[in-house]
């Protein structure tokens, strides 16, 4: 008991309660989309996996993940597991709303996406740690692209455009830490331009042109606006976000979370939520929150000794921000819906107890900075 006191007196505190406050407003927001006489389900269940990332947070910062870091079989046989865990979504998850991505056990579902990401960031942290003196050679950027192409077309296909998203940011993000030189990142840019445009012709399926062309819409005025169809989700996000003003209408009040006008107030649509019962006053303070724990996790990055976990620090605050604004754009009409949670404040026991997880990894790297 005396060991896990003095661990947990070395964690970086700012770090873990700026996380736990998120998941607290979270669970504040997902308790009043429940008060219409839902059940609290959703809530309790919350409840429990707050308490499951905590303990697997702990326990991770027990683990010298320097032992993973030096032994890259290991990685890979997380990584193909992940693999094997995602194309079997296609053959036993459940479909819902068209979208084949957890799998269910009783009560539970499990999302592999989430676990994906973790063992990604590891990944790429071990792969170009040893390799960032080598980063002129066009071999390593493509063998990293391979390790992010295979991943995303599985996620693409069940459809889940955001996750792929997320996914080709952090590669992004840990190539130009990694060193990544210029004319390759154009490159990159280039392919990428071409790969959109062959998506946009032979993969994306009809609905999710529907919503890029509604966002374009927007801003171009390409046709007249649908209320009722693609713009619907979008138009009553704003509507809730406009409605709440300073102070907000009160939890258990807001007229578009409790009467069902605003889809998935508890998971991609919990940021007009919020801000339709707490107002500007409680996006103010989800922001400083979450400034507080990336803010955090960068400085961590900066203070580590390896490159190991310096890339791992880099890859998850890519995570956590990545998230953050493509849901919030999302919200606000900015970018096209494309399914995203808001990290550690969304409802979701598969990305609260990796995202957990990640922290247990960071509190580890704390704990050898000060030892």
């Amino acid at each position: 008991m005396q060991v896990l006191i003095n661990q947990i007196k070395k964690f970086d505190l700012v770090l873990t309660f700026s996380a736990i406050f998120l998941v607290i407003l979270g669970l504040v927001s997902i308790y009043s989309s429940s008060h219409n006489g839902e059940s609290l389900l959703n809530f309790e269940k919350q409840i429990i996996f707050l308490v499951v990332g905590v303990f697997l947070m702990i326990a991770a910062s027990f683990i010298d993940w320097r032992a993973l870091g030096n032994n890259p079989y290991l990685i890979l046989i997380f990584y193909f597991t992940c693999i094997a865990l995602l194309a079997g979504l296609f053959f036993f998850a459940p479909s819902i709303r068209g979208v084949k991505s957890w799998y269910r056990i009783g009560p539970i579902y499990i999302d592999p996406i989430e676990f994906m990401k973790i063992v990604l960031i590891i990944l790429w942290a071990k792969y170009f740690s040893m390799r960032h003196v080598e980063m002129y050679r066009l071999r390593h950027i493509i063998l990293s692209g391979v390790y992010f192409l295979i991943p995303a077309l599985l996620i693409f296909f069940q459809p889940d455009l955001g996750s792929v998203l997320v996914l080709f940011f952090l590669w992004i993000v840990i190539l130009i830490i990694s060193g990544i030189k210029i004319k390759h990142f154009l490159l990159l840019c280039l392919v990428f331009v071409l790969i959109v445009s062959l998506g946009w012709s032979f993969l994306l399926k009809d609905y999710q042109k529907e919503r890029v062309l509604d966002f374009l819409n927007k801003f171009l005025q390409l046709r007249p606006e649908d209320p009722l169809g693609a713009s619907w989700n979008q138009n009553q996000a704003r509507i809730a976000i406009g409605s709440g003003g300073i102070f907000g209408k009160g939890l258990g009040q807001g007229s578009q979370t409790q009467y069902g006008f605003l889809p998935e107030a508890h998971t991609d649509f919990i940021f007009a939520s919020l801000a339709e019962e707490t107002g500007f006053l409680g996006v103010v303070i989800l922001f400083i929150l979450f400034s507080i724990l990336v803010f955090r996790v960068i400085k961590i990055a900066i203070i580590s000794r390896s490159n190991f976990f310096r890339l791992f620090a880099s890859g998850f605050a890519t995570i956590l921000v990545s998230q953050f604004f493509i849901h919030a754009g999302m919200n606000l009409g900015l970018l096209p819906v494309i399914g995203i949670s808001l990290p550690f404040v969304s409802y979701g026991g598969s990305g609260m107890i990796t995202l957990f997880l990640g922290l247990g990894i960071l509190q580890n790297i704390k704990v050898k900075k000060r030892g």
